[in-house]
Parts: structure tokens; sequence; C-alpha cells
């Protein structure tokens, strides 16, 4: 039973579902199924899809996730940036509006599902910390942009399409001639008043003696007034007939159960995408289910997490959607309403299974310049130019990484983009790691402690030189240990024992161990003994596995006193002599290495 716990929550929560805890989830879902009918629809049209998809995307998947799911208050459903990298991946297989564009939609979710579903069996959540955060905000911030201006063409009532910021902003430019002003007339009054809505209307509301809880929801309701007003000024002035484009027709019914097609060809051409997809919703996801559980000290399980994501998607694509993910916003609005189990998603899927049976049919005459004007408020949001100045600030590698994730996504698209994003977290994760900082550690005059002899006023002897190193040894960083080892010594001909303190050695791989055995002999050959200390226990059991410590020229100490105090006792005394009180400099330092 325990077992099935873990990889259904909903068996745990459930057994502890309270009326307060039904209530609470029942207010939350009305507010999030208020804001995510207008989004559902938006972003369908985003991923080039008819709008009806976006709402079957949003019923099965978000059963699915309470299901299956660890975050009590993760929302789930079409966001945008996985819409635009839907529409990137699909529009190169097939034309918009066509079946087969449609089918590689709801396989490109059936592939991300399975693997989701993989990664979760296998317990590979880990590989998402790959993405440095720095490369993740710089796609979302280059993704927002490249929506917001992909959407410019319907506020505008213009065709404009590319897949990079260049493409769309030519296509606008040549065609600002053909603006149509009646979608002009819709489109800014309705993106003004909806960036009014997220930033005004609930202190306007509060000011005016309004509740927080019911200003709160009246400010989620602003995108379905929008949707309201100017689907009534379509019908009243005939909006259609002037050149204004509608979202038309829309089926009526729930989603009819479907099998994506089970073409090798197309499932080999959508694998890439699947992967990156899958990668960029994971991450998103449980950045924002972490954040929201550790407010009510809560925990996730982000290997259970995959396995809610993959059910998602996997329900989605059988229910005709394309591929979901956890989104930042909804989620967030999902918390502050007062969520308190993934049930509020379930009631959420009612709601939004209501409105298809009941609401489309209102829906044929709104004009897509208000659903453009939902997409530009929300992914203008996730744009955080600031965080390069943040960044730089603090970190020049960090910030490249980040600078360039944004110009390569904005100049070749989002695929590229990520996987551009990809490769230098690597590059940059392999290159910190193969220069570890290494320091040449001095005893503090008084104390039993070590410290670098750049920073602190220590004492060190010309026999003896202890060296720390400030990572694990492994493949990527073995040989430049060897070589700044090799060269330290070559400094100092006196020179009679190496200890190398290994207080920040987590793990020593093959490599490396080759690498200590080389150092060992060389140091041997002139005269030079090879110490370890401060070796910690998971590390000494696998070194004692091999014959390394038979051959080592020298020891293995419990702590680099120890070490000092034997090898060099006459430096060792004086410094247990001198009193840090009588020392000309601190014997301290504040800063990023100790």
């Amino acid at each position: 039973m325990k077992q099935l716990k873990a990889y259904l929550p909903i068996l745990d929560w459930g057994r502890q579902y309270t009326r307060d805890a039904a209530t609470n989830d029942l207010i939350a879902a009305i507010i999030v199924t208020i804001m995510l009918i207008p989004q559902s629809l938006a972003y369908a049209l985003l991923a080039g899809l008819p709008p009806e998809i976006g709402l079957y995307a949003s019923i099965l998947p978000l059963v699915a996730y309470a299901v299956f799911g660890t975050s009590r208050a993760l929302a789930v459903g079409p966001v945008a940036v996985v819409s635009l990298m839907t529409a990137s991946a699909v529009g190169e297989l097939a034309a918009q509006g066509t079946a087969e564009y449609l089918g590689a939609a709801i396989a490109l979710a059936f592939l991300s599902g399975l693997m989701l579903l993989a990664m979760g069996f296998f317990r590979l959540g880990f590989l998402a910390s790959l993405l440095s955060h720095p490369v993740i905000s710089g796609f979302i911030t280059a993704s927002g942009l490249l929506i917001a201006a992909s959407q410019l063409k319907h506020l505008l009532g213009i065709s404009a399409s590319g897949h990079t910021l260049l493409e769309i902003g030519g296509a606008l430019v040549a065609n600002l001639t053909a603006i149509n002003p009646y979608t002009l007339a819709i489109g800014i009054p309705a993106t003004a008043f909806l960036f009014w809505v997220r930033s005004g209307l609930k202190p306007a509301l509060i000011r005016r003696g309004m509740g927080p809880r019911m200003a709160d929801v009246f400010a989620k309701a602003g995108p379905v007034a929008a949707v309201a007003v100017t689907t009534i000024a379509a019908i009243v002035f005939d909006l259609g007939a002037k050149g204004v484009r509608l979202v038309g027709d829309i089926p009526t019914g729930l989603p009819m159960p479907t099998l994506p097609p089970f073409s090798l060809d197309l499932w080999a051409q959508l694998a890439v995408p699947a992967l990156l997809i899958s990668v960029i919703g994971f991450v998103e996801s449980v950045s924002v289910a972490q954040t929201l559980a550790a407010k009510k000290r809560q925990r996730i399980a982000p290997d259970q997490e995959l396995i809610g994501l993959g059910a998602a998607n996997i329900a989605s694509a059988v229910s005709g959607g394309y591929p979901v993910t956890g989104g930042f916003a909804r989620s967030v609005v999902n918390f502050d309403a007062g969520a308190e189990t993934p049930a509020a998603g379930a009631y959420t899927a009612v709601g939004i299974a209501l409105a298809t049976l009941f609401l489309t049919p209102l829906l044929a005459s709104l004009p897509q310049a208000t659903l453009a004007a939902t997409i530009i408020v929300a992914v203008l949001s996730l744009v955080d130019l600031g965080a390069l100045k943040r960044v730089f600030a603090y970190s020049r590698s960090d910030f490249t990484a980040m600078a360039g994730t944004i110009l390569v996504t904005l100049g070749f698209g989002v695929e590229i983009g990520v996987m551009t994003g990809v490769a230098v977290s690597l590059a940059l994760y392999l290159y910190r790691n193969s220069r570890p900082h290494m320091a040449i550690v001095g005893i503090v005059p008084g104390t039993e402690h070590f410290r670098n002899i750049k920073r602190h006023k220590v004492i060190t002897g010309e026999t003896v030189l202890s060296v720390r190193v400030d990572e694990s040894l492994f493949f990527a960083n073995s040989r430049f240990l060897e070589d700044r080892l090799l060269e330290l010594v070559a400094e100092r001909p006196r020179l009679a024992h190496v200890v190398l303190m290994c207080t920040a050695v987590n793990e020593i791989d093959a490599s490396a161990l080759e690498s200590l055995e080389e150092i060992n002999r060389r140091l041997s050959d002139s005269g030079v003994s090879f110490h370890l200390s401060e070796v910690k226990g998971p590390v000494m059991d696998r070194l004692e596995r091999t014959d390394f410590l038979d051959h080592l020229s020298g020891r293995v100490f419990l702590t680099q006193y120890e070490a000092f105090a034997a090898l060099d006792p006459t430096t060792a005394h004086i410094a247990e002599a001198r009193s840090p009180r009588r020392a000309t400099e601190p014997n301290f330092w504040i800063g990023p290495q100790i």
C-alpha cells in the first residue's frame, strides 16, 4: 500500500479530505475556471490549433494530474511557452488548419507524455537540474518576447508570420499599410484594459470597500469581461463584415476519445521537440510547485511529478488535446484562491467541461484580437530583462549563458534556442568543474583551522605543502588537479610533503583515482611524500576497495591539523604559541570562498 501511495498520491491526501478542504477547492476552481477559459482558447490559437482544442486540453489532463501529481496547488493546462514550441515543431510538418497538423499536435502530446512517464519511472528528475536557472530564465524571457511579437498581427488585423523576431518584425513592417482600424479599435483598448486589471483593479475594489477575496475574484474575471464586451461589440457593430477576424463556430460538446497517429516517421520527427517540451515543461512546473509548496511547508516528489505530468499529457492526447504543463500564473491564482488539494484541478476540469457544453456557441463572435491581448498581457509578465543586469553583476559566465540563450532564441527560434541553452548549461557545468578552486592553506595562529594563504594571516612551513581542493574529483578535473599540484611542487625545491586536504571532496571517480596514483608515483620519484587529510567516509570506503592506499607514499590523516603537527612539528608549535590577538592583520575574511 505504501508503494501504491507513492505512485497514486490521491490515496494519501484523499483519505484526509474534509468538507472545509472541498469548499476551499471549489472556490479556487471557480476562480481558475474563469481565468482558464479565455486562456485556453488563446493558447490554442497560439499553437496554431482550433480554439476548442485548448478547452479539450484543460479537462482530462487536470483530472489525470489530480490522481498522479503531488503538488497541492499546481494548475495544469495549456501554457504560452509550450504552445509556442508546439507551433514551432508541428508547423514544420503540416499546414495549420489541416487534419495532419492536429494529428501531429496530438502525437506530440502523447510522445511527450511517454517520455515524462519513462523519466519518472527511471527517477530521472535530477536531469532537470542540468539546466541552469539563468538559461531557463533567458529562454522564457525570449519566448515571451517572441509570443508577444507574434500576436501583434491580431491586434493590427494584418497577416504576418515568422519563427524569429526578425522574421516577425519584418512581416509586420511590410504589412503596416493593411492595418484594419476596427481590429485596432478592439485590440488596443482590450490590451490596455487587461494590463490595468492585472495590476490596478483589485486595489481599486478594495479601496471602495470590497473584501480582498471578492476583489481577487473580480480581478481574475477581467479577461472574461473583456471577452464578453468585445463579443457583444462584434455582434452589435457586425465587425466580422468589416474585416475583424472572429473565432468562428466552436463545436459544442465534450471531446471524443481519440488516438494519435502511429507513424514511425512522424514520431521520429517529433522526438526531439517532444523531449525539449518535456524538459522545459517539467522544469517550469517543478519550479512553480516547489515555490508554492514551500509556502505551506509541504513537499513535492520531482520523480512523481514527472509521472503526473506524463499522465496529464497522455490524457490530453487521448482527448484530442496538445502538450500541457503546470502554468505559473494560474497556479499562483489557484494557490492564492485557497486550493488545498489537487482536487481543485479536478473541479476546474468540470467547470471547463460545462463551458464546452453550454458556452461555446456564445464565443463564435469573439474577436481574435481579444485573445491576442490576453496572451500578450500574460506572457509579458514572464519577461524579466532586469535579470540580465542582476546576473551580470554576480556572474559573467552565467550572464553570457543567459544573454546567449535570449539572442539565439530571438534570432533562430525556440527549438534552437532551448537546445543552445541546454548545451551552454552543460558546457558551463563542465568548465566550472574542470577547473576547481584550489587553495594553498596554512594554519591560523592559535587555532587548529586552516585557511587560504591569500585571504588570511596564516603560518606555513617550507617542507610541507597543504592544498585544499574545493570540488569532487572526476574525469573532467583530474588532469587539472594533477598538473596544478606538480606545478606547485616544482616551485618549492625544499618540499618534503604534499597534503591534499579533501574537505570538499564527495567523490573520486576512476579517472581521478588514476590521476592520484600518477601524482603519488611522480612525487615519490622526486622524493616527496603524498598524503591525504579529512577524507570523507564514503570516499574512503571506495579507496579501500583498491590498492591505492597500499602504494601511497604518505599517510591518510583524520584532520589537517593532525597532518601538520606530524609532518612539521616545529612550525605547528610556533603557530600554537602565537595568539591571533597579536596578529597585525585580521584572521578572517568575508567572501565567497573560505
